[in-house]
């Protein structure tokens, strides 16, 4: 359901409205049941029989139906004992679909993350708490009581196992093919191993299931984060209600008053000006000469539509837009550059990649495939390249506030904004040799509407670029207000927006899921709204320290006024 709608012309408000509730709590681990309890007869011979049903009847109908084609009798002609054996082959089928399907699957993805597993040093897995501890860490002080809560002497012959090494912790899923009872047998190892507990740690209530082998390996429970909503932020004609996952006080409050001065001074504008996810290999040739030689011919736009249609078969979406080459001696790096419909598109652009060096290898055998990502790409870390050329959703969104809301909403003045952005977000940045850090706090409103979705967080480094733009207008009486996002990486399928929590609120904002009539309509659409919100928090933090509100408002919305020595 489309959530977005046309608002009317709103009055001026005179006061903001806010409100919040209280975390939820978590219930004590339950036994989790046996698929075999729900049975009347052992597992084993329940499978003898529905596969003795099967292909009996199946003989039966074969027989049956070349009895009728000889006879020249027509096979929809059907007997009572014919409609007798056509329900129990589709009982059966759907018992061994059932039993055996889910189970090939489940097998299938726990074995894979098994082998990752597996492949890994075995230091490396220590270092994760993923093999064979045996000694408990040292204590230091008086840890909390580690309370056994275990639902069965079975359970506790594997948290025997696991603690000792004689089974792996990362392969529990596997071994049990219950998610759940395999976080809840971790987690008490885990408090045995360590000695310190778990008991605030929530474990019941997450589906554990929907993240195995894509989102998280060796679960042990979940953190709650709470999710503020701000808004509604009204962005090119339409209205959208921010969720915003944070445990910092005065956030959501002022991207809601931001939000507040963008509605009643007529709503912001947006415009997207690149979509293009990257990925840059690089390479070894034995000289210089034979790197130029593979640069010029990647660059070459003779050679394009072959490199694309090489590229293209990766994915359905994946469509190759761009190469960049840079030599460093006789180093190579590629910089790929496709378009990926609605998923944030890493894993999409990685295999076209791989297609492309595997296609390369016939015509330069020479070439030594170093790695597949040379940091040229660049990803989750500051780099120019994606200041300049931009990677994922390039966004600029502007609005233009009134000066009367300027002064009763935002409490300051026009020129006391322009001033303050010059020094602060401009002249302070550089300065300080900023790299796309040109705004005052544009990582606080992608972090939590990056965590409340589903998105990397971890991309928060190249998608906060942000440029801040201020400007008196209209004779100096109204402020123009702009952010320049070169690098906002997102999507609106894969990773982790297809858990529960993070759907949901992909759903408020209208963007779940993948866009069938114009496929990464979604994922450019959430840019924007991302791009939008962040232009609501930079004119309401801007605001709050040109009035010297800054201090007073953190004081009142970010400080808890529980004694700490009594929590302790």
């Amino acid at each position: 359901m489309d959530v977005r709608r046309r608002p009317p012309k709103p009055p001026l408000p005179s006061a903001a409205r806010g409100g919040g509730r209280g975390p939820a709590s978590s219930s004590p681990p339950l036994e989790p049941p046996k698929a075999s309890d729900a049975l009347p007869l052992p597992l084993y011979l329940t499978n003898a029989v529905f596969f003795t049903l099967f292909f009996s009847v199946a003989y039966y109908l074969l027989h049956r139906w070349r009895d009728k084609i000889r006879d020249s009798v027509p096979l929809h002609f059907v007997t009572l004992p014919e409609i007798a054996a056509i329900v129990s082959l589709i009982a059966s089928f759907i018992y061994l679909l059932g039993f055996f399907g889910i189970d090939f699957v489940q097998t299938f993805i726990a074995r894979a993350s098994h082998d990752a597993w597996e492949d890994l040093d075995d230091d490396v897995n220590r270092g994760f708490g993923c093999t064979d501890i045996v000694a408990p860490l040292p204590k230091s002080g008086d840890p909390a009581p580690v309370i056994s809560a275990l639902s069965s002497a079975e359970d506790e012959e594997i948290v025997k196992s696991v603690v000792d090494g004689t089974i792996p912790s990362y392969s529990l899923e596997s071994k049990l093919g219950d998610c759940r009872r395999a976080a809840f047998v971790r987690r008490e190892a885990l408090q045995r191993t360590t000695g310190k507990s778990l008991a605030n740690l929530p474990l019941e209530g997450f589906d554990y299931t929907s993240i195995l082998g894509q989102c998280c390996e060796m679960p042990v429970g979940y953190v709650q984060i709470p999710v503020g909503v701000a808004g509604p932020l009204l962005l090119d004609g339409f209205e959208y209600y921010v969720p915003m996952a944070t445990t910092e006080g005065c956030l959501v409050a002022s991207t809601n008053r931001g939000c507040k001065a963008i509605y009643v001074s007529g709503g912001a504008r947006s415009v997207l000006l690149r979509d293009g996810m990257t990925r840059a290999p690089v390479v070894r040739f034995g000289d210089v000469k034979r790197a130029s030689e593979l640069k010029f011919f990647l660059e070459d736009p003779v050679n394009f539509d072959t490199l694309a249609l090489v590229f293209n078969r990766s994915s359905r979406f994946a469509r190759l837009q761009s190469i960049k080459c840079s030599i460093a001696g006789k180093n190579l790096y590629m910089r790929f550059s496709c378009s990926t419909g609605d998923a944030m598109g890493m894993n999409m652009v990685s295999k076209g990649v791989q297609n492309v060096l595997d296609f390369l290898q016939s015509d330069f055998p020479d070439m030594d495939v170093i790695g597949i990502s040379g940091n040229f790409c660049s990803d989750k870390k500051p780099a120019a390249v994606n200041w300049i050329e931009g990677r994922g959703k390039s966004v600029v969104c502007e609005a233009l506030i009134k000066e009367e809301v300027v002064k009763q909403v935002l409490k300051t003045n026009v020129a006391a904004l322009v001033e303050l952005n010059m020094l602060k977000n401009l002249t302070g940045s550089a300065v300080a040799g900023a790299l796309g850090g040109f705004n005052a706090h544009a990582s606080n409103i992608v972090s939590a509407i990056y965590i409340a979705t589903g998105q990397d967080p971890a991309q928060n480094v190249e998608s906060s670029h942000c440029i801040t733009m201020m400007e008196a207008v209209n004779e100096g009486r109204d402020l123009h207000i702009s952010v320049t996002m070169p690098s906002i990486e997102v999507g609106t399928v894969g990773g982790g927006t297809q858990l529960a929590s993070q759907s949901a609120c992909l759903n408020m904002l209208g963007v779940k899921g993948a866009n069938k009539e114009f496929p990464g309509a979604n994922a450019r659409l959430l840019a924007t709204i991302v791009a939008g919100s962040v232009l609501a928090g930079e004119l309401s933090l801007m605001s709050a320290i040109a009035a010297g509100q800054l201090v007073k408002s953190h004081m009142k919305y970010n400080r808890s006024s529980r004694d700490v020595t009594k929590v302790c």
